[in-house]
């Protein structure tokens, strides 16, 4: 043993004359990269936005969801080669995405872990809290999964988003089930991220303000921007045969009208108006936002056909559909360029006997009214107290 022990710290003292040279030329040699933290939320609800970019001759920060706000400009140049932007107080606080444009082409933040997927692109993301309802909160939360299947309609494998509510994975409980669908540009992913829908969700369960509910996102678009469409399918054919019996199949979700309500904003309110009203005695609620009947437009097939109404006359005029539709709810801006539909298609429904209710806020298109919307229509869902 001892002799073992002797042998050992003779080969460890060996070692240690050789190893230092060895180790000195094995290491790469040493850099001082500048890093930067981007975005820094401050305390007063300003965010510092910081990009290195020695050689650039121009950086500015480029947000879709600034509306009504002043242009943040362009960014400044220190010595060291970083651009620097310090924007705000933001008030209301806001869930911002947000792009830098070097020397005219767009990045995302190099420095920032949050994204936002849209159609064509994908956002960084910045959440300046302050807006309670849509917080994280110290609450039990529920679950976002990126769900994939294959379409038939489409011939190819797609991609949506679910959102189950605390407690799902642990029981065997049914669930109402709501399908909540973007606007153009946008994807499945909108809802979860710039949308806040999970943490308005668990927010709302944790007060019991609303009934735990699934809540499915899919992707309205049928083909990336850019991308032709070439399977001739149509996110209403897809939803039909697609999304809604594979989530059926999949989810406990109740099957029953009283338990299931579809919503949308923008191109994903008039693809609501569109499934739900080809299908009225399936859907006990119907949400729309910052929408309504789009006129059609020229050129586009079908465009000198029946118009939206007369397509859906039966349903509309079928006094037997209306005693189980529990909800029609309609929300929009006053400065939103489609306050005109929402208030003319708010006028079709009323005028075939249908009772909506209709809120005309502040604002225009932009995100921060439509996590509002949802916020002020989630907790009219599947209450017990509705009549049947």
């Amino acid at each position: 043993m001892n002799t073992y022990i002797r042998l050992s710290t003779f080969t460890i003292g060996l070692l240690s004359l050789v190893a230092p040279t060895a180790l000195v030329q094995a290491q790469p040699p040493a850099t001082h990269e500048l890093r930067v933290v981007s975005p820094q939320v401050e305390n007063d609800g300003s965010v510092l936005f910081q990009l290195v970019a020695p050689n650039a001759k121009s950086v500015s920060l480029d947000s879709p969801d600034l509306g009504g706000m002043p242009n943040p400009g362009e960014m400044t140049k220190s010595a060291e080669g970083v651009w620097s932007l310090k924007y705000g107080p933001v008030t209301p606080a806001i869930a911002m995405r947000y792009r830098f444009k070097v020397d005219g082409v767009d990045f995302a933040d190099p420095s920032a872990r949050g994204t936002s997927e849209a159609n064509g692109t994908v956002f960084s993301l910045v959440v300046i809290p302050g807006a309670e309802f849509e917080d994280t909160q110290k609450v039990a939360h529920g679950a976002i999964a990126e769900v994939n299947y294959y379409s038939t309609v489409l011939g190819r494998f797609r991609r949506l988003h679910v959102y189950t509510p605390p407690g799902y994975q642990k029981g065997q409980n049914t669930y109402p089930v709501l399908y909540l669908l973007h606007g153009s540009s946008d994807s499945d992913d909108s809802w979860g991220t710039v949308g806040r829908a999970n943490d308005i969700l668990d927010n709302l369960i944790a007060a019991g303000k609303a009934v735990p509910m699934i809540v499915v996102m899919p992707d309205g678009h049928v083909t990336r921007a850019g991308v032709p469409n070439t399977s001739g399918g149509t996110c209403e054919d897809e939803f039909a045969r697609d999304i809604r019996p594979m989530i059926e199949k999949t989810y406990r979700v109740d099957l029953d009208r009283a338990h299931r309500a579809i919503a949308g904003l923008s191109m994903g309110g008039a693809q609501t108006m569109s499934i739900a009203f080809s299908n009225l005695a399936d859907f006990g609620y119907i949400g729309v936002f910052s929408s309504g009947i789009f006129p059609p437009r020229p050129g586009v097939p079908g465009a000198q056909g029946p118009n939206w109404e007369e397509r859906h006359m039966a349903a509309l005029d079928d006094a037997a559909l209306k005693p189980g539709l529990q909800l029609i709810w309609f929300a929009t801006g006053r400065d939103d360029f489609l306050i005109k539909t929402s208030r003319d298609t708010v006028g079709v429904l009323r005028k075939h006997g249908f009772q909506v209710q209709f809120t005309e806020t502040d604002g225009a298109h932009w995100w921060k009214n439509w996590r509002g919307y949802l916020h002020d229509f989630a907790p009219l869902l599947f209450q017990p107290t509705a009549k049947n």
